[in-house]
């Protein structure tokens, strides 16, 4: 680089952004969205799924669901969104009244229910364990009820070291 050439540096913050992203690219969770919700005829820019998956990156990462942060939020992080979702993501596609929309698209029960199964079918796993013994190890409380003959709230062992017989809670 020469004496004459302007070196620009841009900082974004990355925090668990793109880990969020490559989990949710992973299940093709924009893929699905734009399956499942169509669109009214004058969407353009980036697609539904991806504006959605932008916007729910953003209430994960921020742990704020307000629609009207997000195109601030997306402004100051624009690198990183555009690497994963696309580099078409321009701060525009997440404005409040995009999110809006898209709000209203995933609010269609029928359309919900089957983008619903078809996204669990790919993220839940169930396995068949078959235990031969349980052990809890419950956490301990205070309360003030009656001993019942029913044996509802029974003196025990206390778990907090008491020397007078505790209830067991």
């Amino acid at each position: 680089m020469g004496m004459s050439e302007t070196l620009t540096v841009t900082i974004e913050p990355l925090d668990n952004i793109p880990v969020l992203l490559t989990s949710m690219t992973r299940r093709g969770l924009a893929e699905l969205v734009d399956q499942h919700f169509t669109p009214h005829g004058n969407w353009q820019g980036l697609s539904p799924g991806g504006v959605l998956t932008g916007w729910l990156a953003y209430i994960l990462s921020a742990g704020d669901h307000r629609l009207n942060q997000v195109q601030d939020w997306a402004t100051g992080r624009l690198h990183v969104l555009q690497t994963s979702l696309g580099a078409a993501l321009r701060a525009s596609d997440v404005t409040d009244d995009r999110l809006a929309i898209g709000l209203d698209m995933l609010s269609d029960a029928v359309d919900w229910t089957t983008f619903e199964a078809v996204l669990n079918q790919r993220t839940l796993r169930v396995y068949d364990l078959t235990a031969a013994c349980v052990r809890l190890d419950t956490t301990s409380a205070s309360d003030y009820w009656a001993v019942t003959a029913e044996g509802l709230f029974q003196f025990g062992h206390s778990k907090d070291h008491r020397p007078d017989p505790a209830r067991a809670g």
